[in-house]
């Protein structure tokens, strides 16, 4: 098993745009974003995103962690949600208990540094895209330090990267 987590900041260094990821992608990160849930067993989000990002429906199991239970109505109608009540590392452990395979942790960027900063996740999708002026600017590299770059590839203004644990 491994834990894999894709992530689209802007130019800024912001992780959302209106309130939302989805704001700061394109075409080809979405593109990007659904070759990368093929991969997976399972989707892990925070309560967070389960309440700003559309995830009604979903290709594998959803893990939602949470720690107040304020989770949307549209997810509990997801066939595919679970509602864990675990932090992050817990929920790891517990979802590569109950997944074969690996673990895609979409967000939000509090669950995602939370993970890298305890070493739980194996490779870093990351999405830089051209757009700016959006909230929750964040600077990754200090936490990213003990990755490398295995691939990069910029289109139409945006750069795709993935990045490994050392």
């Amino acid at each position: 098993m491994r834990v894999l987590a894709n992530l689209v900041l802007g130019s800024d260094g912001s992780t959302t745009l209106d309130g939302s990821s989805k704001a700061l992608s394109s075409v080809t990160d979405r593109k990007r974003f659904h070759e990368l849930r093929a991969l997976a067993s399972a989707i892990l989000i925070g309560g967070n995103t389960a309440r700003t990002e559309p995830y009604a429906t979903t290709p594998v199991p959803l893990v939602v962690i949470t720690r107040t239970g304020d989770i949307p109505d549209s997810i509990r109608g997801n066939p595919k949600a679970q509602i864990w009540e675990l932090d992050p590392i817990s929920a790891i452990k517990k979802a590569s208990d109950e997944f074969d395979g690996n673990i895609l942790v979409e967000g939000g960027i509090n669950l995602i540094q939370e993970l890298l900063i305890a070493n739980q996740i194996d490779e870093l999708f990351l999405t830089l895209s051209n757009k700016s002026g959006g909230e929750n600017v964040y600077d990754l590299s200090a936490i990213t330090r003990d990755f490398t770059v295995e691939s990069s590839e910029k289109i139409h203004g945006e750069t795709f990267l993935k990045l490994t644990r050392n």
